[in-house]
């Protein structure tokens, strides 16, 4: 009765405690099986799954698929949902992975109540006394062709001087190319980091968040104009940027807050310096991005 269904089939999961549990309730030897780990939590905590290096026993990783982090009501919800396969013959097979929990300089580590599946046997049962007939196989076997490695090295020489003239007509432009796409996903990569640390900070006030968030700003253009802001001050980026209004005002309300530890009590200034940094960052991405812009039309 207890394997009905797949929610019945795990063992019970305490309130604010990790979730995991296999999406079937039987798998056959060497077959894809999807296991969900799921946990709830407050907005605040930092939380960090299982990888592929985490230890599956009896099972074996063969890859996952991870949703963004989920807030609502104050609640943020983590979860994967990992592709696994098992070689072993246990009737019932089990699993429970270890979720971290990262608080300052400690961290905590929290696994899930076992999981069970079933292992689904495909083979017929023998009587001990009844050994299975043997049965004679006369027919002829069809062999594979032996590797043609003079074909292979023809294509593959054909092949490089294609790619050898291409290069030569349009590698210019491909590069081009290729620079304009590694900018826009790591343009698209720094937007998205620096939303979830802005939101983060809003819902908890916390320093560390906005540190991490102008951290992030400083890092992206480091890369971005190979400029090293990094490691400058708040009046040797102002210099660099030769007093832009937007960057001066932004880290000034930062410093004012993460040194001197002054919330406004009015968030609108926070939330400015934020908008400020953003759109200064897009500005300064734009401006990178026109210089690789391609004088050949396609």
């Amino acid at each position: 009765m207890l394997l009905t269904t797949p929610t019945l089939a795990q063992a019970p999961a305490r309130p604010n405690e990790p979730q995991g549990r296999f999406l079937r309730l039987k798998v056959q030897v060497g077959e894809i099986v999807d296991y969900e780990l799921r946990f709830e939590h407050a907005p605040s905590l930092e939380v960090i799954f299982p990888d592929s290096t985490a230890a599956f026993k009896p099972f074996e990783y063969v890859g996952k698929i991870y949703q963004p982090t989920r807030t609502r009501q104050g609640r943020s919800l983590d979860r994967t949902i990992y592709h696994l396969r098992t070689f072993a013959l246990d009737s019932v097979q089990q699993l429970s992975l270890p979720i971290t929990i990262l608080r300052g300089e400690d961290t905590l580590t929290v696994a899930t109540p076992p999981a069970v599946v079933r292992l689904a046997r495909t083979a017929p049962l023998l009587s001990a006394e009844e050994p299975p007939a043997l049965r004679q196989e006369m027919a002829l076997l069809p062999v594979a062709s032996e590797f043609n490695y003079p074909y292979v090295l023809a294509a593959v020489g054909v092949l490089a001087l294609a790619m050898a003239v291409l290069g030569l007509g349009f590698g210019r432009r491909l590069q081009q190319r290729y620079q304009r796409y590694k900018l826009r996903k790591n343009h698209v990569y720094f937007l998205a980091q620096y939303a979830r640390h802005v939101e983060r900070f809003t819902l908890s006030r916390s320093l560390t968040n906005m540190e991490r968030a102008i951290t992030l700003w400083k890092n992206y253009l480091t890369g971005l104009e190979d400029n090293g802001i990094n490691s400058l001050t708040t009046k040797e980026i102002v210099a660099l940027y030769q007093n832009d209004p937007d960057v001066k005002r932004a880290l000034r309300i930062a410093d004012k807050v993460i040194y001197a530890n002054q919330f406004m009590e009015d968030e609108a200034e926070t939330d400015l310096a934020f908008t400020l940094l953003r759109n200064f960052a897009d500005r300064r991405y734009q401006m990178t991005i026109t210089n690789y812009q391609s004088p050949v039309t396609s």
